[in-house]
């Protein structure tokens, strides 16, 4: 199981390779680290790493996914971003103008292309649909753009952040 963690401003990949009763291995930014993590209390976790002791408390912030991790020096605002999270940051970004560039934030299949190269696109114009965790996303312009490049067709599947239409 693969995640990213945003810790402050720091974006970090972490993946869990092995677990079993307290000793777990993770894979952070391409270290591997082999921790013992015992819950002392609720929500207060005793974490051995390379024979060092460390209590860390996690709070749980607004969602199920952002934390609060309190040390004894220092604070930290963690969040989880997996694929869910991904994509409704992305549908966030709404404001400001296009990229140059339409790309699915997460892994999908293409529904349908509603554009080809050289067309001129309205403001808020639909170019193209995903199917992706169970429901349809229309990928928009905010502008009047000019397709440059269409680089899938229906029914390809598309990864995360693939870029699927190149605008002018």
């Amino acid at each position: 199981m693969s995640y990213e963690i945003k810790i402050n401003d720091r974006l970090a990949n972490i993946e869990l390779l092995s677990r079993e009763d307290n000793k777990i291995q993770v894979l952070l930014d391409n270290k591997v680290y082999d921790l013992d993590i015992l819950e002392v209390e609720k929500g207060v976790y005793s974490i051995l790493l390379d024979n060092r002791s460390f209590n860390v408390e996690l709070v749980e912030g607004k969602n199920a996914k952002t934390y609060l991790v309190n040390t004894l020096y220092d604070s930290f605002d963690v969040e989880i971003i997996d694929a869910e999270a991904k994509y409704l940051m992305n549908r966030r970004k709404d404001d400001g103008e296009d990229e140059h560039i339409i790309a699915s934030p997460m892994p999908g299949k293409v529904v349908k292309v509603l554009v080809k190269e050289g067309d001129h696109v309205k403001a808020g114009e639909t170019v193209v649909v995903v199917s992706a965790m169970k429901m349809e996303s229309e990928y928009k312009v905010k502008q009047d753009r000019v397709i440059k490049k269409v680089l899938v067709k229906e029914g390809d599947t598309v990864s995360g952040d693939q870029p699927m239409v190149i605008i002018e």
